[in-house]
């Protein structure tokens, strides 16, 4: 299988490298490309060096079976269609196609059926998004879902190695040039640009997506979304309105049994899922899962992810591995 990444030099890109190590897809080239600024750079893959290559049209000429792409939507908007037109699978992590209304969205744990029907592009969700999809399809699965409400503490490494600079350059008392205010000692209620309704764009892509995933366009979904000064790994608050009533104890062992998912849940003994324990790793952490008693066949619960491997690379590793088996 020839592979291409895009965005080669950035934080998703040089996880998408390790993530194709550990999991030791069948590469047989690849091809690493950034921006003319990163061209030129060498990057270790499999204990052999590679070059950094810029970007181009051309770029695509040489049967490349699959593209990761993560180099920012207007890349993608521009090189994606490039790509499939020349036979290529795009796997984009950019908002740039998430809601085309042909381009499957995926979660393999919870949609990969709908990865084959493309159109040679397919998006990843945002990174807040995949990690609440595997609890939300098992609860749909069993009890069906009547409304969510997510509440998101979400790490610096979301906004790239610029938003961890905010933070590490802001520990040692320098100014932020990333977000509008200090990330240090703040909770900002701030994830990309508001919006005319009020929500910020990261809140409406949560309600747009998780919808599109979920197959339920109507389903009532509201969000607040807040960048927290941890440098890893996203943290959600789900509130999850149910059709059917249902068991606690039946909910755990459903999240149990869930793939991709680890329930962390023994409040008594200090134990519930940690952005620390999260990173680094691919699974979904669950717990805190407790009834809702403000609202009939409510429940809440607690999700964390590693955002930059699950929220990411992984989950569109994931997906070409979906083709591995078509691909050769």
């Amino acid at each position: 299988m020839k592979v291409a990444i895009i965005g080669a030099t950035g934080l998703v890109g040089n996880t998408f490298l390790k993530i194709l190590e550990e999991r030791n897809l069948e590469i047989t080239e690849l091809y690493l490309f950034a921006s003319k600024r990163s061209a030129g750079r060498k990057v270790n893959f499999k204990n052999i060096e590679y070059t950094v290559e810029e970007l181009t049209e051309n770029s695509f000429d040489r049967g490349i079976d699959i593209a990761l792409f993560s180099a920012g939507g207007d890349t993608s908007k521009k090189f994606a269609p490039i790509a499939a037109k020349k036979g290529c699978l795009v796997i984009d992590n950019s908002s740039a196609w998430r809601m085309d209304g042909t381009v499957p969205l995926v979660v393999p744990e919870v949609n990969s059926a709908a990865a084959f029907n493309n159109h040679n592009i397919i998006a990843n969700p945002n990174c807040s998004t995949i990690q609440c999809m595997l609890p939300l399809k098992a609860l749909a699965n069993k009890y069906g879902l009547k409304r969510i409400i997510f509440n998101t503490y979400q790490a610096v490494s979301g906004s790239g190695q610029k938003g961890i600079l905010d933070l590490t350059n802001g520990l040692k008392g320098e100014a932020p040039e990333n977000y509008p205010h200090p990330i240090v000692n703040n909770c900002l209620p701030h994830i990309d640009i508001f919006l005319d309704n009020g929500y910020t764009k990261e809140e409406m892509k949560m309600v747009n997506e998780t919808r599109k995933i979920l197959e339920l366009p109507n389903l009532p979904i509201t969000a607040t979304c807040v960048r927290v000064p941890v440098i890893n790994s996203h943290s959600v608050s789900i509130t999850a309105e149910l059709e059917n009533d249902f068991s606690l104890d039946e909910v755990r062992n459903i999240f149990s049994n869930y793939p991709g998912m680890i329930l962390v849940d023994s409040p008594e003994n200090d134990k519930y899922p940690l952005a620390t324990d999260a990173t680094g790793h691919d699974e979904i952490l669950v717990g805190r899962v407790r009834r809702d008693f403000s609202a009939p066949k409510s429940i809440n619960f607690w999700v964390v992810g590693d955002n930059i491997r699950k929220g990411a690379a992984t989950n569109a590793v994931q997906i070409a591995e979906l083709f591995k088996n078509i691909i050769r």
